[in-house]
């Protein structure tokens, strides 16, 4: 975080009383930001020697600030850690990240026990305890200047390791695809606890010399009066949080003001993005990217809504997108296959004992997604989904994603999610969790919905499950896991 700290540096010689950040606490000046860094650098330091790996609890407030800027004023290395970390979560992140340091807030210092993996040493930042001891070398990193943890929600998190050229391209690359202005006010409602949220929640904003909207609980209407109140001109969130900011829009066209707000992380709608679209009165921009690659496609402002909405976009400039087969071959432009990416936003590797082992890539350097694209003539991305995104009913694949799009094109469905359920004799069957403000939207109807776009039957869902929302991970981003484990137990209850 060298090059930001100078970065502010700068701005603070000339304007040391610039509000650089607004959270729970209050609105905090670039001079005082700056002087608790240096504060908590030298309380670091003292304690691991240079250029450390400081591992902090991640809440979107002053403390992430300060502690980025401190890992600068070092020359160390950021590492992510949420404040809904368990303790077998953390034990994993000691062994595959080793930090020189770890800052968290008294509860959750409990909670992990963290003396067991790190002396406590002192209190930091108002309280907070910090656990330390002598530095490994920082070139263990190479070149990493941020570690952030992947959900876990398919098994053990990993620690996803990028440079700071990364944040600054894909940075730069996000403020000209939007038309983004120096000073701009940008809102960070995503947790801070990822690669891609600091990134863009926390480094972006800071990079175009302006003011960061830290909330750190989440609440939709809160998030859009946070963000009327003081002129947000740009947002990134997961589709979801847009939908429920829609839903909880007091006023209609209340973001009026947002140059755009992007949208990534999740299965999108057109039909729904465009009512939120509406009640919101900004414009939203689909993108297509990941902690492992940032933000690597997006749409544009000015793009009409059948792309703005319903495709991902187009490639930040020096990225590079493309769809193989089965062998790695690739695929002319308008057929669907394997995404691929490269370009100057991957990553470094993911961390595994203290170290960063280096991505596995292709022999021409593309790093395989997992997800499914169809690029179009013309560079624009679709994301058909996820390679594993499937149910086998009787030996069938179904693909979830394009159930869940026939689904969500009917009009009184705000957000939908098709998951399986485990059937004796088919090992399983389809069911789709809806949520609406009809209490007699039934499954008769989605099937009658569903035969008239042409679905196959076989395709259909078999239980229909009406819910409040849907479940989220510790991101904001939809669990699948949870969202087919909520199925199951309302099958097992209706059955009751």
């Amino acid at each position: 975080m060298r090059q930001l700290l100078a970065d502010l540096e700068r701005r603070a010689a000339a304007a040391p009383g610039d509000v650089v950040a607004i959270d729970a606490d209050g609105s905090h000046r670039l001079a005082d930001v700056l002087a608790r860094a240096g504060e908590l650098a030298t309380a670091v330091e003292a304690r691991t020697g240079p250029r450390p790996t400081l591992m902090v609890q991640a809440d979107n407030s002053w403390r992430t600030l300060v502690a980025a800027l401190a890992v600068g004023r070092l020359d160390g290395t950021l590492g992510l850690l949420s404040r809904h970390t368990t303790a077998q979560e953390f034990a994993g992140a000691c062994e595959d990240v080793d930090p020189d340091a770890v800052l968290v807030a008294p509860g959750l210092a409990d909670d992990l026990d963290l003396r067991r993996h790190r002396p406590v040493e002192g209190e930091a930042l108002d309280g907070w305890r910090l656990a330390a001891r002598p530095a490994r070398s920082a070139e263990r990193w190479r070149g990493g200047a941020v570690i952030g943890l992947t959900s876990g929600s398919t098994g053990r998190a990993k620690g996803v390791v990028q440079s700071e050229a990364a944040l600054r391209y894909a940075g730069r690359a996000t403020i000209e695809a939007v038309g983004l202005r120096p000073g701009d006010t940008v809102a960070a409602l995503v947790p801070l606890s990822s690669a891609a949220a600091v990134c863009f929640g926390l480094y972006l904003p800071l990079l175009l010399g302006g003011r960061v909207l830290l909330l750190d609980r989440w609440d939709p209407r809160d998030a859009v009066e946070l963000m009327a109140e003081h002129d947000a001109r740009w947002t990134m969130c997961v589709p979801t949080m847009a939908l429920q900011m829609g839903a909880a829009a007091p006023h209609g066209g209340d973001l009026h003001a947002m140059t755009a707000m992007t949208i990534g992380g999740g299965p999108m709608d057109a039909g729904a993005l465009g009512r939120a679209e509406e009640r919101l009165g900004t414009r939203l921009l689909r993108v297509f990217g990941m902690s492992e690659c940032l933000g690597h496609t997006t749409s544009r402002p000015g793009d009409d809504p059948v792309t703005r909405l319903g495709t991902d976009g187009t490639p930040f400039p020096g990225t590079e997108l493309r769809a193989v087969d089965e062998d790695g071959a690739p695929l002319a432009a308008g057929m669907p296959g394997r995404a691929q990416v490269r370009g100057p936003s991957l990553f470094l590797g993911y961390a595994r004992d203290g170290e960063v082992v280096p991505p596995a890539l292709t022999a021409d350097g593309f790093l395989p997604t997992g997800d499914l694209v169809e690029v179009a003539p013309d560079g624009t991305a679709s994301i058909r989904g996820r390679e594993k995104d499937i149910i086998i009913r009787g030996g069938r694949n179904i693909d979830i994603t394009e159930v869940e799009s026939a689904v969500a094109r009917h009009p009184h469905v705000d957000q939908v999610c098709v998951v399986p359920v485990p059937d004796e004799v088919l090992g399983e069957r389809v069911a789709v969790l809806l949520v609406t403000s009809r209490d007699d939207l039934d499954l008769p109807e989605i099937q009658r919905h569903l035969g008239e776009l042409g679905l196959t039957k076989g395709k259909w869902p078999e239980y229909a499950f009406r819910v409040e929302g849907l479940p989220q991970n510790r991101v904001g981003k939809l669990s699948r896991a949870d969202a087919a484990r909520l199925a199951r137990d309302l099958r097992e209850g209706a059955r009751a």
